[in-house]
This record gives C-alpha cells, sequence and structure tokens, in this order.
C-alpha cells in the first residue's frame, strides 16, 4: 500500500513538473544549424559517410539484443519483461536505418525518422526499468503508454514545424525525462539487481555520446579524421551492447546453445 502511494505521488510530481515546464518556457523551434556537421565528406558516393557508416553498431546490437530476449523467452516460462526489452532492442535496430537516412539526407523530414525510434528505445528501456526495479504489472501497464508519448512527440514536432512553429519540448522531455529518472528509480531502490551496474554504465555512455555531439567540430578538428558525431553514435551504441552482455548472463548456457542450434 506504501508502495503504491509512493508510486502515485513520483508520477504526479512527473506531471506537474511537465506542466509546469510548458507553462514557464516557450516553443522550442528546430535549430537549423543542427543539419550541418563537422564531417561532411562524401566517399563511395554517400553523403556524411562515417556519420552513415557509425550507425552500423545500433544494426548488429539490435540483431543480438532481440535474440537475446527471444533466448530468455524461450527458456523461461514468464518472462514479464519480454516485451519491453524486446521494444528496446527494435527502438535500437531501427535506429541504425533512420539515422543513417537521416544523414545520408539531412532535413526535416528524414529527421522524423532518425527520431522516431530512438523514442521506440527510450519508451521499452523506461518500462523495462520499471519492471526491474518496481512493478512489472506497472511496466506492462506503461509501456504502450510510454510508445503513444514517445511516437506522439516526434508527430507533434513535425507538425509545429510544418506549419511554421516548431516546438521540440515533448521530444525533449521524451528523450531526457527517462534519463533523469532511471538514476533516480535505481538510487531509491532497496534491492539488488544483475543489471544495475551495466544500467550506471548505459547512462555514462549516453552522457559521453552526448557530449562528443555537442563537440563535433572541436573533437573533429582534434582528430583530423573523426567527428564528434560520428563517434556519439558508436558510444551511444555501447549502452544498448552492455545491456545485452547483461541479459546475455541470464540465459543458462545449454539453452542458449540448443537455441542456436
Amino acid at each position: 500500500m506504501q508502495t503504491s502511494k509512493r508510486n502515485w505521488a513520483m508520477w504526479l510530481s512527473l506531471l506537474v513538473l511537465i506542466g509546469a515546464l510548458f507553462l514557464l518556457t516557450s516553443p522550442v523551434p528546430q535549430d537549423t544549424a543542427y543539419y550541418f556537421f563537422a564531417d561532411s565528406r562524401t566517399l563511395l558516393s554517400v553523403p556524411n559517410f562515417w556519420n552513415v557508416l557509425s550507425n552500423l553498431p545500433f544494426l548488429f546490437i539490435g540483431i543480438w539484443g532481440i535474440y537475446v530476449i527471444l533466448t530468455i523467452a524461450r527458456t523461461l516460462d514468464n518472462f514479464e519483461l519480454r516485451n519491453a526489452y524486446l521494444v528496446f532492442f527494435i527502438g535500437v535496430f531501427l535506429t541504425a536505418f533512420g539515422s543513417s537516412y537521416f544523414h545520408f539526407k539531412p532535413g526535416d523530414g528524414t529527421l522524423f525518422w532518425d527520431r522516431l525510434p530512438m523514442t521506440i528505445a527510450f519508451s521499452g528501456l523506461f518500462a523495462a526499468v520499471i519492471g526491474e526495479y518496481g512493478s512489472k504489472v506497472t511496466a506492462q501497464r506503461c509501456l504502450p503508454l510510454f510508445l503513444m508519448i514517445g511516437i506522439g512527440s516526434v508527430l507533434y514536432w513535425q507538425w509545429t514545424e510544418s506549419i511554421g512553429a516548431g516546438d521540440l519540448r515533448p521530444y525533449a522531455i521524451v528523450q531526457f525525462l527517462p534519463m533523469l529518472a532511471i538514476p533516480a528509480i535505481l538510487l531509491m531502490s532497496n534491492g539488488e539487481n544483475d543489471i544495475g551496474r551495466y544500467i550506471w554504465l548505459m547512462i555514462a555512455f549516453y552522457v559521453i555520446a552526448k557530449l562528443f555531439e555537442q563537440f563535433d567540430v572541436g573533437v573533429y578538428e582534434g582528430t583530423r579524421g573523426m567527428s564528434g558525431h560520428a563517434l556519439k553514435h558508436v558510444f551511444a551504441a555501447v549502452g544498448p551492447a552492455l545491456l545485452a552482455v547483461a541479459l546475455d548472463k541470464r540465459i543458462p548456457r545449454q539453452a542458449s546453445e540448443a537455441f542456436a542450434s
């Protein structure tokens, strides 16, 4: 009962915080400078070659993660977080295509396809963490809601851009709120969890990736070959890989070998 009240208080606080954010801030349009990257070289007829190619890790890690989740689901009778983790790794997998498409042809239309898979991944991860450290039933119920909010935030941004009143605030909330809420959930949790340290490492690599993105030009000038944005993709992909490693450890080796055969 006490836990339920605490959960309701947490969600109510989040809603109040989000409401205050919209009341106290103005719409945030997409900065057109975002479409210009430090490394815009065309190689093998591919514009922004390294920014496109550096998305490949998302493809392979997404496939690996999906394989791990399906293997766990096959070996466990009641894997209640299967859908949340599947949504996360499917989002990672699709990010490889969406982000590559955007960097091949930067613009509002392609940026939509870049952001859409990421919101799917954020939704799955947030639900999975809630399930791991709180209630699995709550996680199952929240997953469709998180997906609707995430996808809706990207649709809202695209629509506002199309009418000349771009507003990134909902998308920013979808992207950054889980990165604030997840550490809070981990810190408030009294129990141990085998994936806890991997989630902390995911957060750390996510922060590093955002720093590389922020200093795109400086990194490119410093390395004279690789831009911050391309390295952002590589470091961002490390997080899902770490989660796949953590979940892979839950699979009995004999079951994994049987599934592979």
